[in-house]
């Protein structure tokens, strides 16, 4: 979903490649070949990324896990720089390797092995999938798995829903959602889907307080927000979509969080929950504090209220 990084089973992993990393490892092949040749880096496009991804695939095999940089020192085939906006203010000179690499792991060719950085930091070292895994599973068919699973989790929802989450085009979605058999349901704002094992009333749940850190696949799940959002959608996300730490009381985004500098969790709430409600969160904001144990997490995508809150901390 939106070409965000995550983290799967290495069972799952030729469903996912079949369902979302080879649509995007085609994009970004047209991409790269294009940009080449518009650089003037090469005259023939996928002559050079298919000598440069051999190489970097050759190195790795030979010489174990590798940095980005590392890999730019030691192999000419992918040396180049290029500017991908020129004359434009966001343009400049950006080396061509990194997306050289960004193919080869859309792929599934390389996976991201050792991290040289901290677990706050990402710095990986580049592996063949092979090595790493010690297998390189066959290929499936799994876009109809995925959207199963995906509905496990998050459903009942929309054929929208499904459309935004996997990148794809409504009649992919709903052609997956016709082999897995989902039945149509009443979403009350439209029609969705479940999965026909699913119909049942869920049970009533005792009242529950979270703190979830940004892009967390809850506050990101939906295309339709309101529902869980309410009137908050412009304070919990960025201008691009990204959404920022959420404070949720009893299955509604309630306000959001932050550290201060010592770093303690600090609460912004944008409704009051209640007196049950403060204290659930007060308690899951002490928990966080403790488990963090002085690390302190930036967003990577600060919304409005994750500004509001780092400048209050300074």
């Amino acid at each position: 979903m939106r070409r965000t990084l995550w983290v799967v089973n290495a069972d799952d992993l030729p469903i996912i490649q079949s369902a979302a990393s080879n649509r995007v490892a085609a994009n970004e092949y047209r991409r790269l070949v294009a940009d080449l040749q518009k650089a003037g880096l090469a005259a023939d496009g996928e002559q050079w990324l298919a000598t440069a991804c051999s190489a970097v695939l050759d190195h790795l095999g030979r010489h174990g896990p590798h940095s980005s940089t590392e890999l730019r020192s030691a192999l000419p085939e992918i040396s180049g720089t290029y500017d991908p906006a020129p004359g434009k203010p966001w343009g400049g000179t950006v080396p061509v390797a990194p997306r050289v690499l960004t193919v080869l792991s859309a792929r599934g060719d390389i996976v991201r092995g050792p991290n040289d950085g901290s677990w706050t930091r990402s710095k990986p070292r580049w592996v063949p999938t092979a090595d790493w895994l010690r297998r390189r599973s066959a290929p499936v068919d799994g876009i109809a798995e995925l959207v199963r699973r995906w509905l496990r989790t998050f459903g009942p929802a929309s054929a929208a829903d499904i459309k935004w989450w996997f990148g794809t085009t409504l009649t992919t979605a709903r052609n997956a959602l016709s082999d897995i058999g989902a039945v149509e349901v009443d979403l009350g704002s439209g029609p969705g889907y479940a999965l026909p094992d699913d119909l049942e009333i869920e049970p009533e749940v005792g009242p529950w307080a979270a703190l979830l850190p940004g892009l967390d696949v809850t506050t990101m799940g939906w295309f339709d927000r309101d529902w869980y959002l309410g009137a908050h959608r412009g304070h919990v996300f960025d201008r691009n979509g990204n959404a920022g730490p959420t404070a949720w009381w009893n299955g509604r985004v309630v306000g959001g969080w932050y550290q201060d500098h010592e770093p303690r969790v600090q609460l912004q709430l944008l409704e009051d929950p209640g007196r049950d409600g403060r204290r659930a969160l007060m308690r899951c904001a002490a928990e966080l504090t403790s488990w963090l144990d002085g690390v302190c997490i930036k967003p990577r995508f600060p919304s409005p209220l994750s500004k509001s809150g780092s400048a209050a901390a300074t």
